[in-house]
């Protein structure tokens, strides 16, 4: 299992991804690290740890998309930078996966001139993992791949979403919703009153009906469709709301004595929502739809981040999911120009 992960990428880099990669040697055994990017530094970091030397290389690179670049120019004036090469190895089949924590709307563009799209996928989707207050895990798609959507690739975004939790927690018949401003049928704009009638058809998942952003979180669905700029929101939102608690628990504890004492009582159960809310632990966000494994990690990951996104590249990368997707979409193209023949 070899795995390339952008050790230039991110808030945190080199220290973290290089850092995160090396601990995440120890959680699977016959996995192979690729870390891409300034060679100097990269070794600079490695220097501080003790590990299979034989388990890690180093594939040297000059330049760096920034996180301020603008995404186009960027991916194609830096030809040499650690985000292309990284997913260069995969399209080459050196590696297997790729993991960057780098610019988000560049890691969209090279992953899409990289890999490319999966024959029949009509529009790429950024799948993200969020806790359910009812205990387990669902995945929100699109939450950022493709802004402007039609009810097509929202339909096709939930095929990609079932297999995506079919493979990644075991879940054989996930619960499928539709974002939207009400639960009742016929809310919504043109496109999720289309999309609802295309999701409420389709054989091929396990359709629930609309959901509300009040209570997404609360209910028991396991996968999410959505446009990827109203994905996006949600995504930026829920990660302000988790900021704007914790700025408001720690103002409160410095002003009072009792709730110091309340909060020191509260520390388990603190931690606790910090691990369900903590996209690091989740292991970042996945493009799917293209004919490669392309894992966004945070941008401010730190090496838990980094460490549980190359967890979650092996795991993906040992399920065969591309191949397992391709398949998927395949039946579906056929059945689709099946029915237009009809």
């Amino acid at each position: 299992m070899k795995i390339a992960v952008d050790a230039m990428g991110g808030d945190k880099a080199p220290f973290e991804p290089v850092k995160g990669a090396v601990k995440s040697l120890s959680d699977i055994s016959d996995l192979h690290i690729v870390l891409v990017g300034k060679k100097e530094l990269i070794e600079g970091e490695l220097a501080k740890y003790s590990f299979d030397r034989d388990r890690i290389e180093i594939v040297d690179t000059r330049e760096v998309i920034h996180m301020d670049d603008e995404p186009v120019s960027a991916v194609k004036n830096k030809k040499d930078s650690s985000m292309n090469k990284t997913l260069e190895l995969v399209k080459e089949g050196y590696a297997d996966a790729s993991v960057s924590a780098g610019n988000t709307g560049a890691l969209i563009t090279a992953s899409q001139l990289k890999l490319k799209r999966i024959k029949g996928v009509l529009r790429p989707a950024i799948a993200a993992t969020f806790p359910r207050r009812t205990g387990g895990h669902m995945v929100v798609l699109d939450v950022g791949a493709t802004a402007d959507c039609k009810a097509e690739f929202l339909n096709q975004f939930a095929i990609m979403g079932s297999i995506y939790m079919q493979i990644l927690f075991g879940i054989e018949n996930p619960k499928v919703g539709l974002l939207n401003i009400g639960a009742e049928e016929g809310k919504g704009n043109e496109l999720t009153r289309d999309a609802y009638t295309l999701l409420k058809q389709n054989p091929k998942i396990n359709f629930s009906g609309n959901i509300e952003c009040t209570d997404f979180l609360n209910g028991d669905l396991d996968v999410i469709v959505t446009d990827g700029y109203t994905g996006n929101m949600v995504l930026k939102t829920s990660e302000g709301i988790v900021k704007f608690i914790a700025g408001i628990v720690k103002e409160e504890v410095k002003r009072s004595f009792i709730a110091k004492i309340g909060a020191f009582l509260l520390v388990p159960l603190l931690k606790k929502l910090k691990m369900q809310l903590d996209s690091s632990e989740y292991g970042g966000a996945m493009f799917l739809g293209l004919n490669g494994l392309s894992i966004k990690a945070h941008g401010n990951s730190d090496y838990t981040g980094i460490k549980n996104a190359v967890k979650v590249a092996a795991k993906f990368a040992e399920m065969k999911f591309v191949e397992e997707l391709r398949k998927v979409i395949d039946r579906d193209k056929d059945d689709r120009m099946a029915e237009e023949e009809e």
